[in-house]
């Protein structure tokens, strides 16, 4: 039997409604806490599949896995590269 598996046109991100065109480049280098979040909200409402997004953005499964606690935690400024020690500080102290 054959499986089709729909994508939506369209997800909620976090600026608004994010579609496969709006995602950040493949040729990102530099992440900023939004297009951290763009591809997190991308994933969760299945406009890319996690090995799509490891894939396309050369990226770990572990690397969005820490995106995805940092988030949790500290919503997307804990996404902010230069608040990530101070944001696990927080959580020792």
């Amino acid at each position: 039997m054959l499986e089709f598996n729909a994508r939506p046109a369209s997800v909620m991100g976090p600026l608004g409604p994010l579609t496969i065109d709006d995602l950040p480049s493949s040729c990102t280098t530099y992440w900023v806490s939004r297009r951290k979040a763009e591809v997190l909200a991308a994933i969760d409402g299945g406009l890319l599949s996690l090995k799509d997004a490891c894939e396309r953005y050369r990226l770990s499964a572990e690397e969005l896995a820490t995106w995805r606690r940092s988030i949790e935690r500290a919503g997307i400024p804990g996404l902010r590269v230069t608040k990530v020690q101070h944001y696990r500080d927080q959580l020792v102290g």
